[in-house]
Protein backbone atom coordinates (compact mmCIF):
# COMPACT_ATOMS: atom_id res chain seq x y z
CA UNK A 1 0.00 0.00 0.00
CA UNK A 2 2.95 2.46 0.60
CA UNK A 3 4.17 2.13 -2.69
CA UNK A 4 0.82 2.64 -4.08
CA UNK A 5 0.86 5.63 -2.33
CA UNK A 6 4.23 6.52 -3.06
CA UNK A 7 3.81 6.27 -6.38
CA UNK A 8 0.65 8.80 -6.79
CA UNK A 9 2.03 11.21 -4.74
CA UNK A 10 5.11 10.82 -7.41
CA UNK A 11 2.65 11.27 -10.09
CA UNK A 12 0.66 13.90 -8.41
CA UNK A 13 4.18 15.98 -7.98
CA UNK A 14 4.05 18.40 -10.96
CA UNK A 15 7.14 19.97 -11.94
CA UNK A 16 8.70 22.71 -11.18
CA UNK A 17 9.83 24.25 -14.36
CA UNK A 18 7.29 26.41 -16.33
CA UNK A 19 5.67 25.72 -18.79
CA UNK A 20 7.08 27.05 -22.26
CA UNK A 21 4.75 29.67 -23.84
CA UNK A 22 4.59 29.66 -27.08
CA UNK A 23 6.65 32.34 -28.48
CA UNK A 24 4.41 35.21 -29.98
CA UNK A 25 4.41 35.29 -33.96
CA UNK A 26 6.95 37.62 -35.06
CA UNK A 27 5.59 40.90 -35.96
CA UNK A 28 4.80 40.69 -39.92
CA UNK A 29 5.59 43.97 -41.87
CA UNK A 30 2.99 45.55 -43.26
CA UNK A 31 3.75 47.25 -46.31
CA UNK A 32 1.69 50.26 -46.74
CA UNK A 33 0.57 50.94 -49.97
CA UNK A 34 0.39 54.33 -50.70
CA UNK A 35 -3.03 55.12 -52.13
CA UNK A 36 -3.38 55.44 -55.95
CA UNK A 37 -3.28 59.08 -57.06
CA UNK A 38 -7.26 60.34 -57.34
CA UNK A 39 -7.89 60.26 -60.80
CA UNK A 40 -7.52 63.53 -62.59
CA UNK A 41 -10.97 65.97 -62.66
CA UNK A 42 -11.29 67.20 -66.38
CA UNK A 43 -12.55 70.73 -66.12
CA UNK A 44 -15.74 71.33 -68.39
CA UNK A 45 -14.14 72.50 -71.39
CA UNK A 46 -11.95 69.24 -71.24
CA UNK A 47 -15.19 67.45 -71.00
CA UNK A 48 -17.03 69.10 -74.00
CA UNK A 49 -13.92 69.36 -76.02
CA UNK A 50 -14.30 65.15 -76.11
CA UNK A 51 -17.63 65.04 -76.33
CA UNK A 52 -17.51 67.55 -79.60
CA UNK A 53 -15.02 65.75 -80.81
CA UNK A 54 -16.96 62.85 -81.26
CA UNK A 55 -19.96 64.79 -82.30
CA UNK A 56 -18.08 65.74 -85.41
CA UNK A 57 -16.59 62.54 -85.88
CA UNK A 58 -20.22 61.15 -85.39
CA UNK A 59 -21.40 63.81 -88.09
CA UNK A 60 -18.89 63.37 -91.02
CA UNK A 61 -19.39 59.31 -90.76
CA UNK A 62 -22.82 58.95 -90.72
CA UNK A 63 -23.84 56.58 -92.86
CA UNK A 64 -26.98 58.77 -93.95
CA UNK A 65 -28.41 62.50 -93.65
CA UNK A 66 -30.85 61.91 -91.19
CA UNK A 67 -28.30 60.11 -88.67
CA UNK A 68 -26.07 62.80 -89.57
CA UNK A 69 -29.38 65.75 -88.52
CA UNK A 70 -29.85 63.80 -85.05
CA UNK A 71 -26.42 64.13 -84.28
CA UNK A 72 -25.88 67.53 -85.36
CA UNK A 73 -29.09 68.47 -83.08
CA UNK A 74 -27.65 66.67 -80.07
CA UNK A 75 -24.56 68.42 -81.01
CA UNK A 76 -26.05 72.05 -81.17
CA UNK A 77 -27.74 71.85 -77.52
CA UNK A 78 -23.75 72.14 -76.26
CA UNK A 79 -23.40 75.44 -78.14
CA UNK A 80 -25.33 78.31 -76.71
CA UNK A 81 -26.82 79.12 -80.64
CA UNK A 82 -26.64 78.32 -83.43
CA UNK A 83 -24.66 81.24 -84.17
CA UNK A 84 -21.64 80.80 -81.88
CA UNK A 85 -18.90 81.67 -84.29
CA UNK A 86 -16.25 79.19 -85.25
CA UNK A 87 -12.85 80.09 -85.80
CA UNK A 88 -10.53 77.98 -88.10
CA UNK A 89 -6.44 78.91 -87.86
CA UNK A 90 -5.07 78.57 -91.31
CA UNK A 91 -1.65 79.80 -90.08
CA UNK A 92 0.07 80.93 -87.05
CA UNK A 93 4.15 82.85 -86.38
CA UNK A 94 4.69 84.66 -83.75
CA UNK A 95 1.28 84.13 -81.65
CA UNK A 96 -0.17 85.85 -84.45
CA UNK A 97 -3.01 84.15 -85.81
CA UNK A 98 -4.44 83.89 -89.64
CA UNK A 99 -7.92 82.73 -89.92
CA UNK A 100 -10.53 81.23 -92.14
CA UNK A 101 -13.22 82.90 -92.83
CA UNK A 102 -15.42 82.85 -89.93
CA UNK A 103 -18.27 80.55 -89.89
CA UNK A 104 -21.05 79.36 -87.21
CA UNK A 105 -21.44 76.23 -85.54
CA UNK A 106 -24.46 75.12 -87.68
CA UNK A 107 -22.88 75.90 -90.60
CA UNK A 108 -19.69 73.85 -89.95
CA UNK A 109 -21.76 70.77 -88.86
CA UNK A 110 -23.20 70.86 -91.94
CA UNK A 111 -19.65 71.61 -93.99
CA UNK A 112 -19.22 68.15 -91.76
CA UNK A 113 -21.97 66.37 -92.64
CA UNK A 114 -21.50 67.22 -96.58
CA UNK A 115 -18.14 66.15 -96.79
CA UNK A 116 -17.74 63.38 -94.70
CA UNK A 117 -14.61 64.38 -93.34
CA UNK A 118 -13.06 65.81 -90.38
CA UNK A 119 -10.49 67.69 -90.91
CA UNK A 120 -9.98 69.90 -87.92
CA UNK A 121 -9.42 69.61 -83.68
CA UNK A 122 -10.69 71.87 -81.33
CA UNK A 123 -7.57 73.84 -80.30
CA UNK A 124 -9.47 76.65 -78.17
CA UNK A 125 -12.91 76.51 -76.56
CA UNK A 126 -14.99 79.20 -74.64
CA UNK A 127 -17.51 78.73 -72.09
CA UNK A 128 -20.53 81.19 -71.39
CA UNK A 129 -21.62 81.06 -67.74
CA UNK A 130 -24.12 78.57 -68.42
CA UNK A 131 -21.71 76.07 -69.48
CA UNK A 132 -22.56 76.32 -72.96
CA UNK A 133 -19.96 76.76 -75.29
CA UNK A 134 -19.82 80.62 -76.67
CA UNK A 135 -16.95 80.51 -79.43
CA UNK A 136 -14.50 77.23 -80.50
CA UNK A 137 -11.44 77.39 -82.40
CA UNK A 138 -9.95 74.86 -84.77
CA UNK A 139 -6.75 73.72 -86.32
CA UNK A 140 -6.03 71.35 -89.28
CA UNK A 141 -5.25 67.99 -88.06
Amino acid sequence: MIALVAMLAMGACKSKKKVAQPAPPAPVEQVQQPAPPPAPVSSAEEIAVGKLENYFNSVAAAGNASIANQTIQEALAMFSNQETPVLIVIHEENGIKDYDEPTTIKKYLEYLKDTKKNLNYISDIRMDANGKVSELELRRK
